[in-house]
């Protein structure tokens, strides 16, 4: 096959069934696509495709007209439906051929891990001639890196996020960093840095940055999240070093410009922010969650290391826990309703009383999409924070078009937030 146009740019074609069902998140997609920015390289299209050989085919076809490079992800298993590297090498009329030392490298690794050996494994282990093995370090599926004609080259991954990123970083990435002049890219060496704002929306947050917006190096771009918004700040240089140094008196103004809505960069959540404050501190925080049914206690455990500061939390849904377990009083729930500033000021105190932290959280309100009143509408929710210089509560309307795992989510980011800005304006009682 021969194309007929000069093909140019990098295109993404990610496979399976449950991707276009929308069962799993194409996630890989995401993730490809800015690491191609980090190189400089042109990218144009992403495709997918489900678990069916003719289409995969006459997806691959039409890619190579177009593009100099074609990144696969998924169908690589030993099961029926994984057909990739049989379909790529069909595409192209080439014949398969089985490597043995990837062939016994399946066998290790299964028999490492004390897994049965099914006979369609094996299927792993054929690529087609020609084709450069692209090992994988953690799994049992090769990818490869091919140019079945001039011009073009297929680089396959397995679909599984945590192989293909240890692939790309190992083998793919490289080869694609020396070949980036070839493919279009623009040349030097691209730096990135994500900062990260909770308490003002993506609109303000954009009005606050509009001018900086313009930049053509660094550039910056704006990405909405649930209660969190990010910026990405990107910058091109002949080297890694000259890229960093562009970035930083953006990333100086950028803080500067918003002040406490900046609560980190990179990697950084709310919850490790907040555990690192109470960390510097030397104190402790525990929850207790009504409406979020231990979101807020999730979002804290998932950071590691978090058990030096994060004590632990109380998931009180029915009022009589919240009476039994955090002391609040029947007549406070009778005269408010569990839903109010006093309940939630009582729960945190309750919280903070039962395990002896330092600090502590708690919510309660209305998730939906039941329940709602006029006085007392879906998505509010109160929010307290207790610590040594008092505690506070206050009620936020979230509204009711985010449904009910939205308002969830927003009340964690939102509880997270206030107890960032409590540390972050408060002395320690130690100090």
């Amino acid at each position: 096959m021969t194309p007929t146009s000069s093909p140019s740019g990098v295109e993404i074609l990610c496979i399976g069934t449950e991707l276009l069902m929308g069962s799993i998140l194409n996630g890989n997609a995401r993730w490809l696509a800015e690491e191609l920015a980090s190189l400089g390289l042109p990218h144009y299209r992403q495709t997918v495709v489900g678990d069916n050989r003719a289409r995969l085919i006459q997806a691959v076809r039409e890619a190579a007209v177009r593009s100099s490079v074609l990144i696969c992800t998924g169908g690589l298993g030993p099961t029926p439906d994984d057909l990739t590297t049989e379909a790529l090498a069909a595409a192209f009329g080439a014949e398969l051929q089985e490597r043995a030392g990837v062939w016994a490298d399946i066998q290790a690794k299964l028999s490492g891990r004390g897994r049965p050996m099914a006979a369609s494994n094996r299927k792993q282990a054929w690529l087609p001639v020609g084709a450069e093995l692209l090992a994988n370090p953690t799994g049992t599926a090769p990818g490869m890196i091919w140019s079945p004609q001039p011009g073009f080259t297929l680089i396959s991954f397995p679909g599984v996020p945590s192989e293909l990123r240890a692939m790309w970083e190992q083998t793919a990435r490289p080869w694609l960093k020396e070949h980036a002049l070839d493919l279009g890219g623009s040349g030097g060496v691209y730096a990135s840095r994500m900062l990260r704002f909770a308490g003002i929306g993506e609109s303000n947050l954009a009005e606050q940055v509009a001018d900086l917006l313009e930049g053509e190096n660094p550039t910056l771009a704006p990405y909405a999240g649930l209660g969190d918004v990010k910026l990405r700040l990107t910058a091109r240089a002949e080297s890694e070093q000259a890229a960093a140094a562009l970035l930083a008196p953006l990333e100086a103004e950028l803080r500067q410009r918003t002040g406490l809505h900046c609560y980190g960069s990179g990697d950084d959540s709310l919850a490790s922010v907040v555990l690192q404050l109470l960390r510097a501190r030397g104190e402790t925080l525990a929850v207790a969650e009504s409406c979020t049914g231990g979101g807020i206690g999730a979002a804290l455990a998932a950071v590691s290391g978090a058990s030096d500061v994060f004590l632990g939390g109380v998931i009180a849904y029915a009022n009589a826990v919240k009476q039994r377990l955090l002391g609040v009083s029947a007549e406070l729930l009778e005269a408010h309703g569990a839903v109010s500033d006093p309940v939630a000021l009582a729960m945190a105190e309750g919280a903070r009383r039962l395990t002896g932290s330092t600090w502590a959280i708690a919510v309660t309100g209305i998730a939906g999409p039941g329940g709602g009143s006029d006085i007392k509408p879906v998505g509010l929710v109160h929010l307290a924070v207790a610590g040594p210089g008092g505690s506070t509560s206050e009620g936020v309307r979230f509204g009711d078009r985010r449904g009910r795992a939205g308002i969830q989510t927003l009340t964690v980011v939102e509880a997270l937030n206030r107890m960032r800005l409590r540390l972050l304006t408060e002395k320690p009682e130690k100090a």
